[in-house]
């Protein structure tokens, strides 16, 4: 339909031209907040755009340019290095001096540059050479210099909604000059919702799709008609945003894990079933589940660890997809049951004085004499044999270093089994001071 060398997808040509066409990002652009107040009234800056493709970072930073009247130059970090940086300095130079005119750089994939290379900006944000504006789907603060990260401000792009998808596409199926506009298009109910619904947040991929569905569109005397069922031969693989091991993966794993121990077993279940959607190897979920086990339910229900555990062994016994509900049952149950963090909390503070208190002496008392030499040195000497003391226990012996003297690391909570643990230990310790 569009085979001459002129021609340019339609996410390309769909790009808006002025702020009032510019979709999303409302909470950031819209009156009064501060970079819509930057862009009114001229008030230019580097920046960084940070969030998941197809949410408008390269069309917000040629907007940017554009309404600053500022010459605009694209770099991609995936081919570019420190000599088209340099080329770059060179013609912001010439245009600053010879036109007095300002220019933008706009870096895209920022993040696939080293640190020397995102060094080599740094002299030329400070002295005004160019504005910089970076482009990043990944976090700043893992993949940024600190250097560069305090020379520019961060602004978090959010994914586009449904509706916001719907119109943009809508919009495309409308334009008469950009758009299919001319084609006379007729489009079966659902169609643009169920494209906006499956490009998950994505303006590019969501555009790309309708471009496809045109290309695919039944010809009738008048048009072209677009079925529902169509889409099913465009939209054919898993969609969801889950970069593993990238950002949106500990996003996840990390709402997962706080809707357990936030007790809800039905927020826990979405995060486990948007991970394995998105392609997670529901292992790595398994070994975060026993790590939950211990650091958020802990003695408050011991059970906790051992279904964790039986059902990471479930799953490397049946594979996928019939493991994944071991799993699944296993969240649910750490969801539900009692929950504590004494344990957890325990084990850090003493990890904390082990590590400050250095090399200390176990006490001669704890230590084992198995050789004559030993026990001539006293190696076990007044040591009192737990099971030989009434009840079990032998009251006001120690068992710490004696420069530290004895020491309470695990309180446990008034929740689950932690309650009569909580007890005995009490009555424990108040014997020795009897």
């Amino acid at each position: 339909m569009f085979s001459n060398n002129k021609y340019k997808p339609l996410a390309e040509r769909m790009r808006p031209c002025s702020l009032d066409k510019y979709s999303g990002q409302t909470h950031l652009l819209s009156e009064g907040k501060p970079l819509q107040a930057a862009i009114k009234n001229d008030h230019l800056h580097s920046m960084l755009f940070w969030g998941p493709p197809g949410t408008g970072k390269t069309t917000l930073a040629k907007l940017i340019a554009n309404y600053s009247g500022a010459e605009f130059i694209t770099m991609s970090a995936v081919l570019a290095g420190v000599k088209e940086i340099r080329k770059v300095v060179a013609q912001a130079k010439l245009l600053r001096k010879v036109e007095q005119r300002a220019t933008v750089l706009f870096v895209d994939e920022v993040h696939r540059f080293n640190k020397a290379q995102q060094d080599a900006f740094l002299p030329h944000i400070e002295d005004g050479t160019f504005f910089f504006i970076g482009a990043t789907t990944e976090n700043p603060s893992f993949e940024l210099n600190n250097a560069l990260l305090s020379r520019v401000r961060v602004y978090v792009l959010r994914s586009l909604s449904h509706n916001e998808l719907q119109a943009i596409l809508e919009a495309a199926v409308a334009d008469k000059k950009n758009g299919f506009g001319t084609l006379n298009l007729q489009i079966a109910e659902g169609v643009l919702e169920q494209l906006a619904k499956a490009a998950d947040g994505d303006a590019r991929r969501a555009l790309n799709w309708l471009e496809i569905a045109v290309d695919l569109g039944v010809k009738t005397d008048d048009g072209y008609y677009l079925k529902l069922d169509s889409l099913d031969e465009i939209i054919t693989e898993t969609t969801r945003r889950f970069d593993n091991k990238g950002d949106v993966f500990y996003e996840q794993i990390s709402a997962l894990h706080k809707s357990v121990r936030g007790s809800n077993p039905d927020a826990a279940l979405y995060w486990f079933c948007r991970m394995i959607d998105g392609g997670c190897d529901p292992l790595y979920i398994a070994r975060r589940v026993v790590r939950i086990a211990s650091e958020d339910i802990g003695n408050a229900d011991p059970r906790a660890l051992t279904l964790a555990m039986n059902a990471w062994e479930t799953y490397e016994r049946l594979g996928s997809p019939e493991g994944e509900l071991s799993i699944a049952q296993a969240i649910i149950y750490l969801a539900s049951a009692a929950k504590s963090n004494a344990v957890y909390m325990a084990y850090k503070a003493a990890m904390k004085q082990a590590k400050q208190s250095g090399s200390l002496d176990v006490p001669l008392h704890l230590k084992n004499a198995p050789t004559k030499l030993m026990k001539s040195l006293d190696y076990g000497k007044n040591y009192r044999y737990a099971h030989n003391e009434e009840g079990g226990f032998a009251a006001g012996e120690t068992y710490f270093p004696d420069s530290l003297g004895e020491q309470v690391y695990y309180e446990p909570v008034e929740r689950g089994l932690e309650i009569k643990i909580k007890q005995k230990l009490d009555f424990l310790r108040n014997k020795s001071l009897d």
